[in-house]
């Protein structure tokens, strides 16, 4: 079903060439993050995807779930708790549940964890990410959550661009798909 947001959401996007040397082009969403409009509304619509689920904590990857994960767990009255990734900018101190990732888009395999101390039995977690290609993140994310004992709802996302068993393996529902973007 097609939105306002939706439609601001494609406006907004653009695919941008990195120059020579690049096998591919790279995804340009800053946009979105600059229209107030758009800001406001992206936290409620994917809370929204989840109507009847009530999720103690929402989980985003760093760097863009930084952003877009506690803009859904105040839509969702939910706590939020930053995935990290190993050997990233942010270094974790404490204890960590970690998980490693299959490959990525890149062909990359990361290792991605959250702080032990927040999640456990009794959490229901939805995971947010901007973009889906792999699931490999959101993959080992489940991961932790099952370690840690907590349920998981399902996972949101603003795009996506991975295979139907990718969706459904992850319960994803997004706004956007591939096929939607110019």
């Amino acid at each position: 079903m097609e939105t306002v947001l939706n439609r601001r959401l494609v406006e907004l996007f653009r695919w941008i060439d990195p120059g020579p040397g690049s096998t591919h082009l790279v995804s340009d969403i800053s946009g979105w993050w600059r229209d107030p409009e758009v800001l406001a509304q992206v936290g409620p619509a994917l809370a929204g995807l989840f109507p009847e689920d009530r999720p103690t904590v929402v989980i985003a990857p760093e760097v863009t779930g930084l952003l877009l994960g506690p803009l859904v767990a105040v839509a969702a009255g939910a706590g939020f708790l930053p995935a990290y990734k190993d050997g990233g900018e942010r270094r974790r101190v404490g204890p960590t549940r970690w998980a490693d990732t299959s490959p990525d888009y890149r062909g990359r395999r990361l290792r991605v964890g959250v702080d032990g101390r927040r999640l456990g039995p009794g959490d229901r977690v939805l995971l947010v990410d901007d973009w889906v290609d792999t699931g490999a993140q959101l993959d080992a994310l489940c991961q932790v959550v099952r370690d840690a004992g907590a349920d998981l709802i399902g996972a949101a996302a603003l795009v996506a661009t991975c295979p139907p068993e990718v969706r459904e393996r992850l319960r994803l529902r997004t706004l956007l798909t591939g096929a939607d973007l110019p």
